[in-house]
């Protein structure tokens, strides 16, 4: 198997399962034009984020980590009328480009960005009373898993789906070395969540366009206390 062949199959799928959307393709396009890194989730895994909140039936979500926006179009597609979704980016530059991608998509009432390294947002919006969040993206960068898995904890409610990106990296999850602080910080964060009882967890390994990597998947099943 190669990455051209996981990637034709990725065509294939979404071709037939991820209708056209103008806004998307403009989301991607206008990231691109700006010069961001395009490190965004591929169409298929965009639709999975989607599935997942409407499966979840969640009208409240927090997304750690927004780039253009890509993803956040699409977890906010899945919330009713009265839903809101919030998303939190560290890059000034990164933050205006998904506003105006969210703009173009009609969901100014429904997403709002919030400027900010997602460590010093979290806890504004721990004391501004936000949450609890249906559903938790984590996408953000690596070394602060573990603190971002912490902050969701303290947003979630027991039943809250928390999702994370980039569990797998190319296979490096499994390197013990230390000597990668991406790695690291899954390794660490997959600690966390295999010595939590108040979680239930998996991990699934993904291939595709955007290569060899995976997602956790935790849902909280136990009392979480303030």
């Amino acid at each position: 198997m190669t990455q051209e062949q996981w990637t034709a199959v990725d065509r294939y799928f979404a071709d037939l399962l991820v209708p056209p959307d103008p806004a998307l393709d403009a989301a991607l396009q206008h990231s691109a034009e700006a010069g961001l890194p395009l490190i965004h989730v591929s169409p298929i895994q965009g639709k999975l984020l989607m599935l997942l909140a409407m499966i979840q039936r969640a009208r409240t979500i927090l997304e750690i980590g927004t780039l253009g926006g890509y993803s956040t179009i699409w977890l906010a597609k899945a919330l009713p009328r009265d839903g809101h979704l919030i998303t939190l980016e560290a890059d000034p530059k990164h933050a205006e480009v998904a506003r105006t991608n969210l703009a173009r998509a009609g969901l100014n009432g429904r997403a709002e960005v919030r400027i900010g390294k997602a460590l010093d947002t979290l806890p504004q919006l721990a004391s501004e009373g936000r949450g609890p969040f249906d559903l938790i993206f984590i996408d953000a960068d690596k070394p602060n898993n573990p603190h971002y898995f912490a902050w969701a904890l303290k947003l979630a409610h027991r039943g809250s789906l928390i999702i994370v990106d980039n569990v797998v990296r190319d296979g490096g999850v499994l390197d013990t070395s230390g000597a990668d602080p991406g790695v690291e910080g899954v390794r660490r964060l997959n600690d966390l969540i295999a010595a939590d009882p108040r979680v239930s967890a998996t991990a699934i390994q993904t291939v595709g366009s955007k290569g060899y990597d995976g997602f956790a998947l935790i849902v909280v099943t136990g009392e979480l206390t303030p």
